[in-house]
């Protein structure tokens, strides 16, 4: 089976190596174009990219797949299949229906629950005890084709965004090779989707970053740990951001805002409070909460809200 493949981060690299273990023809890659990333805004290639010219795979960086160009490289590759995971553009028509297979996406999420572009961080956010990876025929809705195979894994209260998409990226390229072999062999039953069911996960921005401390403190726990590593929840401390990067909860009351004990640094909420284990100061550099305590004289009843 010659295969196409597109995607772009990190999370779809595993799956392009799954490909490549497995021992598949992977004919090309499709990625983002590089973009400026950093403070110098250095020009830098997507993940992606950098592994395909590791493995001397053709590359293609279309800005655009709405046109007759891209259409025409993809059918001079002949391929049989075109698997899709977080590429981040939209496939039109003309492509979706041309390979043999058609076009199979891999997407982080236990489908229809968490459509969009950041399915593994809403499932964190919103605190779910489980979450997975679908693989999936795909159509030209978002994330709205047939499902084909699911494999779940469970979301503990010590796990983030990051720790979850990395244990998703390697479940991808382990069910997309399984779903290709059911594929080939005539062995694999799609499952239309229950749009009732269906939910939205939007692209994080920093907006939604700046924590609430009159909501309770798993959902401010949950907000720490879906957050990370981008964009980081944040709070003020002496007029400056304050970043959290790590916490726990703690049973611990007070008023909303109050610092009710050092050890760790904890800050009383809605219900309970929350202890900020990992934290940095803007314009200072990350640290655990003892080393921030040691250049920060805090007292306890002090709230943070009244800086």
């Amino acid at each position: 089976m010659k295969v196409l493949f597109m995607g772009t981060p990190d999370f779809a690299v595993e799956c392009l190596k799954g490909l490549i273990d497995a021992q598949y023809d992977v004919c090309a890659v499709f990625t983002q174009p590089d973009k400026p990333r950093g403070r110098k805004m250095v020009m830098t290639p997507p993940d992606v990219k950098v592994y395909a010219m590791e493995h001397n795979i053709p590359v293609h960086q279309p800005v655009s797949l709405k046109n007759s160009e891209s259409l025409d490289i993809i059918k001079g590759y002949e391929p049989d299949v075109i698997v899709v995971a977080a590429y981040g553009k939209l496939l039109p028509k003309d492509i979706i229906n041309y390979p043999k297979y058609g076009c199979i996406n891999v997407h982080g999420s236990i489908l229809p629950k968490y459509r969009g572009a950041a399915p593994i961080q809403w499932s964190v956010i919103n605190g779910d005890s489980e979450t997975g990876v679908t693989t999936m025929q795909m159509n030209e809705g978002l994330d709205t084709g047939d499902i084909l195979l699911i494999e779940k894994t469970p979301i503990s209260l010590d796990d983030t965004a990051e720790s979850v998409f990395d244990r998703l990226s390697k479940i991808g390229g382990e069910l997309i090779v399984k779903t290709l072999r059911l594929a080939e062999a005539g062995k694999i039953s799609p499952i239309k989707q229950n749009e009732e069911d269906s939910t939205y996960a939007p692209m994080l921005d920093k907006n939604i970053s700046v924590i609430d401390w009159s909501k309770d403190a798993l959902t401010i726990h949950n907000l720490i740990r879906g957050l990370y590593s981008w964009p980081i929840a944040q709070t003020t401390f002496g007029g400056k951001k304050l970043k959290i990067y790590k916490s726990d909860i703690s049973d611990l009351k007070g008023e909303v805002g109050e610092v009710v004990s050092l050890s760790p640094l904890t800050i009383a909420c809605g219900d309970k409070s929350v202890e900020i284990l990992e934290l940095q100061l803007e314009g200072k550099k990350r640290m655990d909460y003892k080393s921030f305590l040691l250049g920060h004289h805090i007292e306890c009843g002090t709230n943070i809200l009244e800086d």
